[in-house]
């Protein structure tokens, strides 16, 4: 476990291999799972102001979604997520045309329609964040539709922590991530004797 500023950090990010391989998984993770993609509450009034310029890239089945359920839903524990298209994929979830889902938001990020990227949980993948009153836990989830992503991970030796250096940085700051580097450095190098 790595301790930093106010985050402890599950060894898992540091110790495995992983980069998407969307060639293989062609997005699953915006079709499988219980629910949409999480969403912190700073975010709801972002994708409020946003919408306009994404229903523009989604799909008809997700703009229906929309309408029906709304930008985004409250589960049973009071946490906001992303509707679903008949409890499936995220309402935001578009294919292109090899058949690989990728998300609307991003689209109208990448077209400089809007300035949020997409959901930092969805960024952030497969880190899953859960905040406590004094810090916030990093945990890697391991999912079976992701053993793609960890055997690429493992070719091209690229760890958790590596592949979401952009994403770390959005959410913690380009200092958290260098001290996170820099401690992962530390601990790797050989003991003098």
């Amino acid at each position: 476990m790595i301790v930093l500023q106010n985050t402890v950090i599950s060894d898992d990010v540091r110790d495995q291999f992983f980069v998407c391989n969307l060639e293989k998984c062609k997005g699953a993770c915006c079709v499988e799972g219980d629910l949409g993609a999480p969403l912190e509450e700073e975010e709801l009034a972002i994708l409020q102001e946003s919408y306009e310029h994404i229903k523009p890239y989604m799909t008809g089945a997700g703009k229906h979604a929309v309408e029906e359920q709304g930008l985004y839903i409250q589960d049973w524990e009071g946490d906001y997520s992303t509707p679903t298209i008949n409890n499936r994929e995220c309402a935001y979830a578009i294919y292109d045309e090899d058949k690989k889902l990728k998300c609307a938001i991003e689209q109208a990020y990448n077209d400089g329609k809007i300035s949020w990227k997409k959901p930092i949980s969805c960024h952030l993948y497969p880190i899953r964040v859960t905040k406590y009153d004094d810090f916030e836990a990093l945990n890697y989830d391991r999912w079976g539709i992701c053993s793609a992503a960890c055997s690429f991970g493992q070719d091209l030796g690229v760890r958790v922590y590596q592949f979401l250096k952009d994403p770390l940085i959005r959410k913690y700051g380009e200092s958290w991530y260098n001290e996170l580097e820099q401690m992962i450095e530390e601990e790797e190098k050989p003991a003098k004797i």
